[in-house]
């Protein structure tokens, strides 16, 4: 590297950490590091994996709903998660990446997706719990992100968040109602929290000793708070809601430290997180195959919505328009 370039190089991270330090936005023209930018493309593709993969587990649930209206709702969201990824895999692109890239990877096991979406919707009551305690996470995760030094991550966040809130309250609504009902549905209520609590904290990804990017994201402003930070905030915000619920949360640990000011809460299993993510969870296999045969299905519409494309931008360069097409 020549010394011209040495300092240029410099300029350009000095006004890169100048606009990180001013809480301004980094845009896809900007220059950036290439870890910086490294380190987005591995964040927001693993946000846009996790809204695709997380539409199965719910999706499984829509043609047994119990009412035409929890058949609607149910299908809103899926639609939402959905369109998340849309613009999560939209706002990836802005970094040089593409879609296919992104998905190839997915589907070759070379990118990862929240670990939560591995675990099997059992009982319609598990529809609930995601609501409220798998979106929960989510938002107590992403509402920082609104903030995030990136500017299109940060933009496609504003809108995420205000419909995942919708999705918390949803499944929240659908816990309370269970839990209101017959000693049946409070029992698969309560069952379906104890089976979602735990794997919602570790939503949160490891402990912040242990994590490997957490540390360089807050320095870059990519993330807020750390791991451990955003996982108790979302503790005290799901004890004084179980109580409401009328459900327990099942940690025996589980109790506030006036002198900390939160609660403390008992030991994560982080043996069965990383089993998980090693692709040994109880859905891995099936979320991954039912994603691939998703996608092999769906090459016939890319391929007709590229010859369409195509076929306009010829008519454009050659002037002419299909005649039916203009009288439409």
């Amino acid at each position: 590297m020549t010394a011209v370039t040495v300092d240029t190089t410099a300029r350009y991270e000095a006004v890169f950490d100048a606009t990180v330090a001013a809480d301004e936005r980094i845009e896809p023209r900007d220059w950036m590091p290439d870890a910086y930018r490294a380190t987005l493309i591995r964040q927001m593709a693993q946000h846009a994996h996790s809204e695709i993969i997380g539409m199965q587990p719910e999706a499984n649930w829509i043609t047994r709903a119990p009412s035409l209206r929890r058949k609607a709702i149910l299908m809103a969201k899926v639609q939402d998660e959905a369109g998340h990824g849309l613009y999560l895999y939209s706002a990836a692109e802005t970094l040089g990446t593409s879609r296919e890239e992104l998905l190839d990877k997915l589907h070759a096991g070379r990118q990862r997706y929240s670990s939560i979406f591995n675990y099997p919707t059992l009982t319609w009551a598990d529809v609930g719990a995601i609501g409220w305690l798998v979106d929960g996470a989510a938002i107590t995760n992403q509402v920082p992100l609104c903030r995030c030094s990136y500017g299109p991550y940060a933009r496609a966040m504003v809108r995420i968040c205000k419909e995942e809130s919708f999705h918390q309250r949803q499944g929240y609504e659908l816990l309370l109602t269970l839990s209101r009902g017959t000693p049946a549905q409070h029992e698969m209520a309560q069952d379906a929290v104890n089976r979602w609590w735990w794997p919602s904290l570790m939503m949160f990804g490891p402990p912040d000793d242990e994590s490997a990017h957490s540390a360089q994201s807050m320095a870059w402003k990519i993330k807020r708070h750390s791991n451990d930070e955003l996982r108790r905030r979302f503790v005290d915000i799901c004890v004084p809601q179980a109580k409401v619920l009328g459900l327990t949360l099942p940690d025996p640990d589980l109790r506030w430290n006036e002198e900390r000011g939160h609660h403390d809460f008992g030991p994560i299993d982080w043996t069965e997180f990383q089993e998980v993510l090693k692709g040994n969870g109880p859905c891995n296999e099936q979320r991954l195959a039912q994603r691939r045969s998703a996608h092999e299905e769906g090459a016939w519409v890319r391929d007709a919505a590229a010859a369409y494309a195509e076929k306009h931008r010829a008519e454009e360069r050659s002037g002419h328009q299909d005649p039916q097409e203009a009288t439409a």
